[in-house]
């Protein structure tokens, strides 16, 4: 059963599990291992079955569990080679730990087809990633996940294109950070090419995606001080309908939660399935998301 569900999203912590039914990974451990392990615990998944941890760049709400939940469950980590030089001198790690260059070209974790694509922020060695598998009809299913970007770069675009699930940045609101008390320098930091992306722009982005294929929208790391749920879900709902996209038809759109798993999204196995194919635990339900009818 393929999975996707962001475990934590926001500027005190990322992570996110992905399961191609055979293969299962995560994209950064921004958290503390217990709530690593707590979050997988309620897709009952055993941290000892994942392959791979993957991170998109060193900063400390990507990695700032590595060191205790490596110590536990030593699973090979993968991230470029500057974010690799950076971990390696800054985290302490068990000795005889896999770590791996995110090889540009691509590279594979078990049966998962891994391609990065560089995205454009203050780090080091900043990535996104997409993500292909077969499901059990070998039919082919691309996830992509692209968060800390300052701008939409053609990269990313060419990384995201095309995948039934996308979970883009959505950080800030630009009419909130205008009169936020952030002093002026951060808030060039954060509107700059090498910081976040507005709501705005990533309901732009979502309406191109959407034209290639792209059935279920994930909104992540928006700011908890220049940001509303209700504002990000509503910018990228009025730009997608305003394309002609009609939501549970066509596709399907929620916020990442910040401190607690998010709605996990199966997914479908058929392409002429309704778009609204979410996989509704005990204790994700809908109501949760904020309405998009304002």
């Amino acid at each position: 059963m393929a999975l996707f569900c962001p475990l934590y999203s926001g500027s005190s912590g990322n992570c996110v599990y992905l399961d191609s039914g055979k293969t299962k990974v995560l994209i950064d451990l921004g958290v503390s291992c217990r709530a690593a392990v707590t979050a997988l615990s309620s897709l009952d998944v055993d941290p000892k079955d994942l392959s791979a941890i993957l991170i998109t760049h060193e900063h400390s709400d990507h990695i700032k569990g590595l060191a205790v939940f490596l110590k536990k469950y030593p699973v090979p980590l993968f991230a470029s080679r500057e974010v690799l030089d950076f971990i390696r001198e800054n985290v302490k790690l068990p000795e005889d730990l896999p770590l791996y260059e995110a090889d540009p070209d691509g590279f594979y974790v078990d049966q998962m087809q891994v391609s990065p694509f560089p995205t454009s922020h203050d780090s080091v060695g900043s990535l996104g990633y997409r993500f292909t598998f077969l499901d059990k009809h070998n039919d082919e299913i691309s996830v992509g996940v692209a968060t800390d970007l300052g701008v939409y770069t053609p990269q990313v675009q060419q990384g995201l294109c095309g995948c039934q699930v996308v979970m883009l940045e959505s950080n800030y609101d630009e009419g909130m950070i205008r009169v936020s008390d952030y002093p002026y320098y951060l808030k060039r930091r954060i509107q700059s090419q090498n910081g976040h992306l507005s709501n705005g722009d990533c309901a732009t982005a979502l309406t191109g995606l959407a034209s290639q294929g792209t059935r279920h929208f994930v909104l992540g790391h928006l700011s908890k001080n220049n940001n509303m749920e209700l504002l990000a879900h509503q910018a990228a709902h009025q730009a997608l309908s305003q394309a002609g996209f009609v939501e549970d038809r066509d596709f399907t759109l929620q916020v990442a939660r910040r401190s607690e798993p998010s709605i996990p999204i199966l997914l479908s196995d058929s392409p002429d399935a309704p778009a609204a194919n979410l996989l509704l635990k005990p204790g994700w339900t809908a109501a949760a998301a904020p309405s998009p009818a304002l």
